[in-house]
């Protein structure tokens, strides 16, 4: 992917994207506190993602703004009926382990970081924009936002390895914060799921299995890959991150309609979805500069008044089962409960694994040998729970 330099006064993206978001939060911040002291009153009026935290089926809270009214419910993934449960046997078939840690990218801050050398930071009016939603997750949303932080550091090491064997900008592993709150089970009001909200129609395209049974949106490393490919993808067509950006979250056919009607012939640039803002849809017309303002906090929560979550590495051990096993089942073996199995394997959304293959289950880790044993004494003693 080519590489933006500015010249003159401006950042070069070749330099060290640590040292490039260091500068770009010193100025958002600075323009956030002379924007908030000045007129706390007028501000904006901005919305609220709320994160209801674990609800079942169509649990859940809703919050509304000015600009953007969504829903998110969450579902355990554990969410079995009784009719299934019955019909499930209550010992299930151990076949294969095999570990399952995530692939860890050395230091992700090493690597170029193409949005944040963007031209538009020499902006006053984005970056007060961006101000403004800085102080949203600042003090709007931080209810939610360190339970956000804290999921992050299950998946980051895994985001990080794919945005790096992409080669996409470090800075993109914040958008799930926007997207989900960063939770595999999160659904939206247009049933937009997981980390990173894919809809039904563009997870096919990317080859997620979408059944009763499965639905791969809710995989994390799955779904990571995806959008890792979708990403690069909207920047080769759009030729700017911020075009991307919209298209990610608006749909690339709705971005390309709107630039044929306001913008035809326009040089694509990150400058140029600025300009064409106010055609954009509402939440789309946030996007950027709602999902800069989570890099500024979330990349130094310290700065913003929330503290550094403790690291909680998503790693697992892979259970190879015989079709249509319980989750119920394999929590027992495993010595563990339905919640952690349910955790670990968000994509079995009715709490049984498909009813035509063998399939991977993720247990926690060092727990093959007793699921091994129980699963073993189990079998012995005729099937019985």
């Amino acid at each position: 992917m080519d590489q933006k330099h500015m010249t003159d006064e401006g950042w070069s993206g070749s330099g060290s994207p640590g040292l490039t978001l260091v500068l770009f939060a010193s100025i958002v911040c600075a323009v956030t506190v002379g924007l908030y002291d000045a007129d706390k009153d007028a501000r904006t009026a901005v919305a609220t993602v709320t994160d209801a935290g674990v609800a079942v089926a169509a649990g859940g809270a809703t919050a509304t703004g000015a600009t953007r009214a969504t829903e998110f419910t969450e579902a355990t993934g554990f969410t079995a009926t009784m009719e299934a449960a019955r019909a499930t046997p209550l010992v299930a078939e151990f076949i294969e382990v095999l570990p399952g840690a995530p692939t860890v990218v050395a230091n992700p801050t090493e690597i170029e970081d193409e949005l944040l050398a963007s031209p538009m930071f020499q902006d006053p009016e984005f970056l007060r924009e961006i101000g403004r939603w800085v102080y949203f997750w600042e003090t709007r949303h931080s209810k939610w936002l360190p339970t956000y932080l804290e999921r992050m550091t299950w998946f980051e090491d895994n985001v990080d390895a794919v945005l790096a064997a992409h080669e996409l900008p470090w800075s993109l592993r914040f958008l799930p914060v926007l997207e989900s709150g960063y939770s595999p089970t999160a659904v939206s009001t247009a049933s937009a799921v997981g980390l990173w909200q894919f809809m039904e129609p563009t997870a096919r395209d990317f080859d997620m299995e979408i059944t009763r049974i499965v639905d791969e949106r809710r995989d994390p490393f799955k779904s990571t890959e995806a959008a890792a490919s979708f990403l690069g993808q909207l920047r080769s067509d759009f030729g700017s991150w911020f075009l991307a950006l919209a298209a990610y979250n608006a749909g690339p056919e709705r971005i390309r309609g709107i630039l044929r009607r306001h913008a035809p012939g326009a040089v694509l640039s990150d400058s140029l979805y600025w300009a064409i803002r106010r055609h954009l849809p509402a939440e789309t017309r946030d996007f950027v500069p709602k999902f800069l303002g989570a890099v500024v906090v979330a990349a130094e929560p310290e700065k913003h008044g929330y503290a550094k979550p403790d690291r909680r590495p998503f790693v697992f051990d892979r259970v190879l089962v015989t079709a249509r096993t319980s989750l119920a089942a394999v929590a027992r073996a495993a010595g563990t409960s339905p919640e952690e199995i349910a955790r670990l394997n968000p994509k079995f959304i009715s709490g049984v694994t498909p009813p035509s293959r063998n399939t991977y289950v993720r247990v926690p880790v060092g727990s093959a040998d007793q699921l091994r044993a129980n699963a073993a004494r189990r079998q012995g003693n005729g099937g019985g729970s």
